[in-house]
């Protein structure tokens, strides 16, 4: 195991002890998206992206919000359009005991998405994610 390996595992393991309990996945359909950009004095950039996915096999509705800040360049984000059907990975809000966080809406902060219709994703995963993931096939009992 050479010094990236060892430097590869230690982040992989340091991240995972921070965010392992609140990492989660959605898979659905798209039910509306959002995109705001917002340029301040022609050097800093904001994009805020709202995706509502609807997961397959439930009633429930997932709220997914995506943001990022960027100095001199404009943040990309991906196609998505209404009806496709999505991966969404990301994280869950912190537990917080106090009531006045559990009137506000949940939603699940986007790390990656895979958008299984078009074949896209927002950042390049290493390996054969994508079919894998088309070709799930669920059990009946």
């Amino acid at each position: 195991m050479g010094f990236r390996d060892k430097l590869t595992k230690y982040y992989q393991d340091s991240y995972l002890k921070k965010y392992g309990d609140r990492l989660t996945q959605v898979r659905g359909n798209v039910l509306s998206v959002k995109v705001e950009e917002k340029r301040i004095l022609w050097i800093f950039y904001k994009l805020k992206a709202v995706l509502i996915v609807k997961p397959e096999r439930s009633r429930n509705i997932v709220s997914c919000v995506y943001s990022r800040n960027k100095w001199f360049k404009k943040p990309k984000f991906m196609a998505i359009s209404q009806g496709n059907l999505v991966i969404v990975q990301g994280l869950k809000p912190k537990k917080n005991n106090s009531k006045k966080h559990k009137d506000s809406k949940e939603s699940i902060t986007i790390m990656n998405i895979l958008n299984l219709t078009t074949k896209g994703e927002l950042y390049h995963v290493d390996g054969n994610v994508m079919k894998n993931a088309t070709k799930v096939k669920y059990k009946y009992k």
